[in-house]
């Protein structure tokens, strides 16, 4: 049984100690990605520890070089910790004391350097984690617009979020969460506008995390955040486009970066939130209006329309005359209320069959199933033609919302709707949405009414919901984030204020 080291141990004066408890704390000499470089230097030995893969090893050497030129220069009797700490070629140099820093930073990418006869260490950040370059997000995509998305590297994100946001009151507070995997975690926020009491909540459910790892980074922590349970509706907002983050913290909002997730967290979102897409705000306002009122259309079409056409399928009298033409057509030996089950259940598989097949192969894939399953499945009598067009048509709405999470969502309750309707008729359709409805109002993530502006009612919120209003219109933030300073439009410069 092996014995627990104590990482809290302060670093030793002799380095022949310090080199055993590295090599038993991260297995020095065991994992060939970790390893020490050891140099002589003013007659005093020097230990480089790093981890391999992580680290910008041209950075290392220039370092090295510049302390192998100490010898030249200065004698046996100066004081060895200075001189090195002043050779240093690096803009981020840190002192620790405890190998329980030592061994965090190492295995993010930094490196380590020990000196015979010093109880400290230099910490110096040359982290260059393995990633792709910044892209425009499959999930997002805008006409006009910029190109660049956030990817899995934390350094680069806030980055991509800071150089649209130029404002020394940005803030970007980093957190470690995990006992085994020390992922990084940063909140983001603008201090004088996010409201101190949600910062305080984030911070103080962050710190109260308590588990192995978060190799799933984003959604694990949204789990601990907002404790989703059984409820299927989003209740944080996420996105991959540095311009929507932007937005956001001018607005009030805090944002969570997680290392190796290329999603960011919107705290705090209510439902309308997740109906909104970048593209609306690339438009003219009226061409905006209008994509999100299709977008709208969609929607409910995703969520209402089948039940709704199940209904008048089952009670034909439902119909006015002038549309009564509404309905199966053919006989068919598939209960109606089955075909749409297997419907559903088929265009799902088919999704899932399009994400895990080559891009090449997925294409075919889908000609082979909407000409040859689709029709031939009408051929033979197991769908009518018009359970295909219904549940296509709420297939494309689901694909139409903006948030993925949401679409998921959509497409449960509208099962849960179409059992509702089959066993209860009209009051199923009309409990089961008011139902809907009032479970949509009585949540409250992070403290927040998630159908606001609706229910708390705010008219001029709502009317912006609705319609795409001008920017030089939207003088104040929302307030449902409670900013600290509520215009955006102050009335004098910033640098004056």
């Amino acid at each position: 049984m092996t014995s627990k080291i104590d990482n809290k141990q302060k670093i030793f004066k002799k380095i022949k100690e310090n080199e055993e408890f590295l090599s038993k704390s991260i297995g020095i000499g065991k994992s060939f990605d970790v390893g020490v470089r050891k140099l002589k230097i003013l007659n005093k030995e020097i230990q480089f520890y790093y981890c391999t893969g992580l680290c910008d090893t041209s950075i290392i050497v220039e370092i090295m070089r510049e302390l192998m030129f100490i010898d030249d220069h200065h004698r046996l009797t100066v004081k060895l910790e200075q001189v090195i700490h002043n050779h240093l070629p690096h803009q981020q140099v840190s002192v620790v004391e405890t190998f329980d820093e030592v061994v965090d930073q190492v295995l993010s990418g930094l490196i380590a350097v020990f000196m015979e006869g010093e109880e400290q260490a230099f910490i110096i950040d040359v982290r260059k984690y393995p990633g792709r370059t910044p892209q425009e997000p499959d999930t997002e995509k805008v006409i006009r617009g910029s190109r660049d998305g956030y990817t899995e590297n934390i350094i680069e994100n806030t980055a991509l979020t800071r150089r649209r946001i130029r404002d020394g009151r940005l803030r970007n507070e980093i957190f470690q969460i995990g006992e085994r995997s020390k992922t990084d975690v940063c909140i983001t926020y603008i201090q004088d506008v996010a409201n101190p009491n949600l910062i305080e909540i984030i911070k103080k459910k962050l710190e109260e995390i308590n588990i192995d790892g978060i190799p799933m980074a984003d959604k694990t922590v949204e789990e601990f955040l907002v404790h989703q349970a059984a409820n299927p509706f989003p209740l944080v907002r996420y996105t991959e486009r540095p311009d929507v983050a932007a937005s956001h913290l001018l607005e009030g909002h805090v944002l969570i970066i997680v290392d190796t997730s290329p999603s960011v967290i919107i705290t705090p979102t209510t439902f309308f939130h997740h109906v909104q897409h970048a593209e609306e705000y690339r438009e003219a306002p009226l061409p905006g209006a209008f994509l999100r009122w299709v977008r709208f259309g969609g929607m409910l079409a995703a969520l209402l329309l089948l039940p709704l056409w199940l209904l008048v399928v089952d009670q034909p009298e439902l119909l006015p005359k002038t549309i009564d033409f509404i309905g199966p057509n053919d006989k068919s030996n598939v209960p109606i209320f089955l075909q749409i089950i297997l419907a559903e259940i088929g265009i799902e598989t088919l999704r899932m069959a399009a994400i895990h097949t080559p891009t090449p192969l997925s294409t075919a894939m889908g000609l082979i199933a909407a000409v040859l399953i689709g029709q031939i499945a009408i051929d033979v009598g197991l769908f009518v033609p018009e359970v295909i067009l219904y549940v296509s048509i709420a297939a494309v709405g689901s694909f139409a919302t903006p948030s993925y999470e949401l679409a998921i969502a959509n497409k449960l309750i509208r099962l849960v709707l179409l059992f509702s309707v089959y066993f209860f008729g009209v009051p199923g359709y009309i409990v089961g949405v008011t139902a809907v409805i009032l479970f949509l109002v009585s949540l409250r993530p992070l403290n927040t009414p998630y159908m606001w502006p609706f229910i708390p009612f705010n008219p001029k919120a709502f009317i912006q919901v609705l319609i795409r209003v001008s920017v030089p219109l939207t003088k104040l933030r929302p307030s449902i984030t409670e900013p600290q300073n509520k215009s955006k439009q102050p009335d004098k410069p910033l640098a004056e204020s």
